[in-house]
């Protein structure tokens, strides 16, 4: 079996966003499948690369770039061999999400191709996960944050994670530019839903490296602790590790990073030789499967906790091959007040990840990623032509 071609098809999805308190009209979104077909009919799909989960597709140069000098690097081989393209496409110096895009399709033509999901293919080790509810920022007063985690709590979620006020001004409703942080306001809310769901529910913080001096987040952390948060994520830069270094010898409170930052693998591995965080952090947009694979076995080795980063299908099938004593949680959301999660999006039959009422949810058991396609859909809602950028 060979690689025979690259596509990448954009459509659109109407989806209704959630920003700074509010619920937006529903608009005309991008989505893309990538679509890898072999000379036996063998054929892989990613959905998304763009942004958080599956959820955002590639404008028209990420489309160009998949299609052209990367299907150039893999047509004619052999699609199993995921392991020489991943090393391949480090070395062409090509963008992280796209080694990604194109390493979680291969992840799904050979399930596909030997009917059993990815989790199987990488070992499988439990058929379901620990789920913690993760909220948008920017909720609106702490009362809502409140609010909100009660809600969850009565959904059956058993961990709640906050997303404080960035890029918004609480105390005016307003946006800004990130500075100066606002943290008496973080602190407010992360109070309010203590006291709302009692000392039971674990709760985690995530500022999205926001706090841009030592000291704000040094006073935060400290506030965390004694309100018991179980983790304190992402709270500087992540170019400051000599800053994330001193931020965990100082706190207790474990601090999960680096979220965001480029490099997969070698990058989470640094961080951990260099005791720069408590915790790692990655999602299949950084080295797509094969890298956070390759990433949980680094951090199983140190006795390193690896949280997984985001939602979506090829993120749960990780979870599905990792053991629990190193990937404890899936990321379920962006959750917000009035933004339906439940209904599956409407180019697939079901939803990736329904919640049950002990927390938990299932790993996805169809073949691949677990994508149950509606093709009609997709031709439907495609964008013709070469732009596709909404």
């Amino acid at each position: 079996m060979k690689i025979s071609d690259v596509q990448v098809i954009p459509f659109t999805v109407r989806r209704r966003g959630f920003h700074n308190a509010e619920l937006r009209p529903a608009t005309d979104t991008l989505q893309t499948v990538t679509r890898v077909i072999t000379d036996q009919g063998a054929e892989g799909y990613y959905f998304g690369g763009a942004g958080h989960g599956d959820q955002v597709g590639l404008h028209a140069a990420d489309r160009h770039l998949l299609t052209g000098r990367i299907r150039d690097l893999v047509a004619g081989h052999d699609p199993f061999d995921r392991e020489k393209f991943w090393r391949w496409l480090w070395v062409a110096n090509l963008p992280e999400h796209l080694i990604s895009v194109l390493d979680n399709a291969l992840w799904d033509l050979q399930g596909r191709a030997l009917g059993v999901p990815v989790c199987k293919l990488a070992g499988g080790c439990r058929d379901r996960v620990r789920a913690y509810a993760s909220t948008f920022p920017n909720l609106g007063p702490p009362d809502v944050y409140a609010q909100h985690a009660v809600a969850c709590k009565r959904q059956g979620y058993r961990h709640y994670k906050i997303h404080p006020y960035y890029f918004w001004d609480p105390a005016t409703g307003r946006a800004d530019p990130g500075r100066p942080s606002h943290v008496e306001h973080d602190v407010a809310a992360c109070r309010a839903v203590r006291d709302a769901v009692g000392p039971e529910m674990e709760l985690s913080f995530d500022v999205w490296g926001t706090y841009r001096t030592y000291e704000e987040a040094v006073w935060v952390g400290r506030r965390l602790e004694e309100l018991g948060f179980v983790w304190y994520e992402h709270p500087l830069n992540e170019y400051q590790v000599a800053a994330y270094e001193k931020l965990s010898a100082e706190l207790a409170i474990p601090i999960l990073a680096p979220e965001i930052a480029a490099g997969s693998l070698y990058t989470r591995a640094e961080w951990v030789r260099r005791g720069a965080a408590d915790m790692s952090r990655i999602d299949v947009l950084r080295g797509g499967v094969t890298g956070c694979l390759k990433t949980a076995a680094v951090c199983e080795a140190f006795g390193v906790r690896l949280e997984i980063h985001m939602a979506g299908f090829g993120n749960l099938q990780v979870l599905g091959a990792t053991s629990e004593d190193t990937c404890r949680y899936y990321e379920r959301g962006l959750l917000a007040p009035g933004v339906d999660y439940e209904t599956p999006e409407p180019y697939l039959e079901e939803l990736c990840d329904p919640l049950d009422a002990g927390g938990y949810v299932r790993v996805p058991m169809h073949p691949g990623m677990g994508y149950r396609i509606d093709w009609d859909y997709i031709r439907e809602h495609r964008i013709e032509g070469d732009g596709g950028s909404t």
